[in-house]
C-alpha cells in the first residue's frame, strides 16, 4: 500500500490501483462557529461542485430536523440512548439486555447530530451532543475497549469513529487520548486472517465487522491519530479476498448466491453474499484507500441492480439488514459519485422520506429498536450536507 498520509481534498486519486488513506478532513466554519445555518445553504455558500448535486430539498431538511427533534426527546440523563443490546442471528435480532443505554447506538445518535453541523456545547442541539459524548467517553475502559453493558466490537468500531469525528472538529485533548486507545485495541484485535470479530480477539472474522473497522481507523488516521500500515495492509488482503470475481462466482456445493461483484461473509466461497455485505465490502475498499477497481465497479453494479429486490424485502418492516445496507450502500455510492450516487440517494430519499413516522422517528422491527433506525436514517439524509468529515469524498 502507499504512504499513508492525509489527503487533500482536490489531490488525484490513482486510478486502477490504491489510493491514498485519508479524506480531507473539512468542516464547514459556520459549523464551528456558530449555530448553523440550513445546510443547503452552507453547501451553496462553500461552493460545492464534485461531481453532479443532490439537491438537497426542504422535505429532506424537514425530515432530518424530525428525527434529530425526536433523538433529543428521547436521551437518557446520563446522555445515552436506549437499545435493545444483542446481535443478529440469521435473519431475527436476540437481544442480551433492553432497557439500557447502547453505546453503538449513542455513537450513531451522536454522529446523525454532528452531520447536521451540531457540536458540543455549540448551537440548537450542542448540550444534547455533549451530553452523549460523556458518555460515550465513560464507556471506554482501561485497555481502550469501548463497551457498555455487554455491547461488542460493533458498537467500539461506531464509538471509535464518533470519537474521531468529535476530536477532528473540537481537538480536544481528553477525546484524543481516550481515541488513540480505542484505535490502539482495534489494531491489537486485528485477526491472522487481517479482520475481526463481533468479540475482541476472536480468530475468527466478517465483513459486516471489518468495515466498521475499517472507517474507524480511516476517521481517526484523517485527523492524525497513529495506525500502523500493516494494520491497513491486512485488511485490504480480507476485503479483497472476500470478493466474488467471474472466476469465483460458481463454486460446487455453494447454498447461496454468488453473482460477481458481491462480496462474502467471510473469504470462504461457500459463504453468503447479500446486499449489506455487498455494501459493506465497497465501502470498506474506499475507506482503505482503493478508489477505482474492477471489484469496486462490480459491486457498484450488483447494489443497483438488487436495490429495489432488497427494499421490497426489508424496507417496510425496517428491519436491521435494510438500516446496515443502506447506511453502507449510501456511502458507497456517494464515494463512486456521478449517476450512481444521484440515481441511488434519490430513490432512497423517496423511500425515507415516505416511511417516517408522523413523530419524527424510522421504524426498526428487528434490531435495536427505533433510536439505531432514526439516527442511521438521519445520517443517510445529512450525507449531501457534506458536514462530517467522514462523509467527504
Amino acid at each position: 500500500m502507499t504512504e499513508l498520509h492525509t489527503m487533500s481534498k482536490h489531490e488525484h486519486r490513482p486510478q486502477g490501483r490504491l489510493g491514498r488513506f485519508g479524506f480531507a478532513t473539512v468542516v464547514a466554519c459556520a459549523a464551528l462557529t456558530c449555530v448553523p445555518e440550513s445546510a443547503l445553504a452552507q453547501r451553496q455558500r462553500r461552493g460545492d461542485d464534485a461531481g453532479p448535486l443532490v439537491k438537497i430539498t426542504a422535505e429532506q431538511e424537514q425530515a432530518v430536523e424530525r428525527g434529530l427533534r425526536w433523538l433529543q426527546d428521547h436521551q437518557n440523563p446520563n446522555g445515552s440512548w436506549t437499545a435493545k443490546i444483542g446481535f443478529k442471528l440469521n435473519s431475527s435480532y436476540r437481544y442480551t439486555a433492553e432497557g439500557k443505554g447502547h453505546v453503538g447506538v449513542t455513537a450513531l445518535a451522536g454522529m446523525a447530530f454532528l452531520a447536521g453541523g451540531h457540536l458540543p456545547g455549540r448551537g440548537k442541539y450542542g448540550d444534547v451532543v455533549d451530553n452523549c459524548l460523556k458518555f460515550v467517553l465513560s464507556c471506554v475502559q482501561d485497555d481502550g475497549y469501548i463497551t457498555y453493558q455487554g455491547t461488542r466490537m460493533y458498537s467500539h468500531a461506531f464509538a471509535t469513529l464518533f470519537l474521531a469525528e468529535i476530536y477532528g472538529m473540537t481537538h480536544r485533548e481528553d477525546v484524543r487520548t481516550k481515541l488513540q486507545k480505542a484505535v490502539d485495541f482495534i489494531v491489537k484485535c486485528q485477526n491472522d486472517a487481517g479482520g475481526w470479530r463481533y468479540v475482541p480477539l476472536a480468530r475468527e472474522s466478517d465483513m459486516s465487522i471489518v468495515v466498521c473497522q475499517a472507517l474507524a481507523l480511516r476517521a481517526a488516521r484523517n485527523i492524525g491519530i497513529r495506525v500502523p500500515k500493516s494494520t491497513i495492509d491486512r485488511a485490504i488482503k480480507y476485503v479483497v479476498d472476500s470478493a466474488v470475481t467471474s472466476s469465483s462466482r460458481t463454486y460446487p456445493g455453494s447454498a447461496f448466491r454468488n453473482d460477481p461483484g458481491t462480496f462474502h461473509y467471510q473469504p470462504d466461497n461457500h459463504s453468503r453474499t447479500t446486499f449489506p455485505l455487498t455494501a459493506a465490502g465497497v465501502t470498506a475498499l474506499h475507506g482503505l484507500g482503493i478508489y477505482s477497481n474492477d471489484l469496486i465497479g462490480m459491486g457498484i453494479e450488483f447494489l443497483n441492480q438488487d436495490f429495489d429486490k432488497f427494499n421490497s424485502r426489508w424496507g417496510r418492516r425496517g428491519h436491521y439488514f435494510f438500516w446496515y445496507g443502506h447506511y453502507y450502500g449510501v456511502q458507497a455510492m456517494y464515494t463512486q459519485g456521478g449517476s450512481d450516487w444521484v440515481n441511488y440517494f434519490t430513490k432512497l430519499r423517496e423511500f425515507l422520506l415516505r416511511h417516517q413516522e408522523p413523530d419524527g422517528n424510522w421504524r426498526n422491527h428487528d434490531g435495536p429498536g427505533p433510536a439505531f433506525s432514526t439516527a442511521t436514517a438521519c445520517l443517510i439524509l445529512e450525507i449531501p450536507y457534506c458536514l462530517l468529515p467522514i462523509f467527504q469524498r
